[in-house]
């Protein structure tokens, strides 16, 4: 499977972004989805992951009841939906894949990021 990430931007702190993530040459109800970012000068870390059918989401805790993963089965997209955004949400983000695992440290397939940058 090929993603595609796109909405990344430049916002104000406590602003809003909408990150999509289109998926083509898979089916693409058999993945489990997932975010992650990189910082300038750190490692890269998880974000959200969204199960299979989508009834199951995971945050990490520095975005728990800020962000909201999403997918769109009939469209083939994941979304990431960001509001409440701080300065330390600026990174490139990822959208990733796997047919077999919700971590997505394991998954196998990832997009190009998307940048976002929130200014103070």
């Amino acid at each position: 499977v090929q993603l595609q990430a796109s909405g990344g931007g430049l916002v104000q702190a406590g602003g809003s972004l909408r990150l999509s993530c289109a998926a083509s040459g898979g089916t693409f109800s058999n993945y489990a989805l997932g975010w992650s970012r990189q910082a300038p000068g750190k490692e890269r870390e998880f974000v959200a992951a969204i199960s299979w059918s989508g009834r199951s989401t995971y945050y990490a805790d520095s975005v728990k009841g800020r962000f909201t993963i999403s997918r769109d089965n009939a469209k083939n997209t994941v979304y990431l939906q960001m509001g409440s955004l701080k300065p330390e949400d600026t990174a490139v983000y990822y959208c990733a894949a796997s047919m077999t695992s919700l971590d997505v440290d394991l998954m196998n397939y990832w997009g190009k990021g998307t940048q976002v940058t929130v200014s103070s």
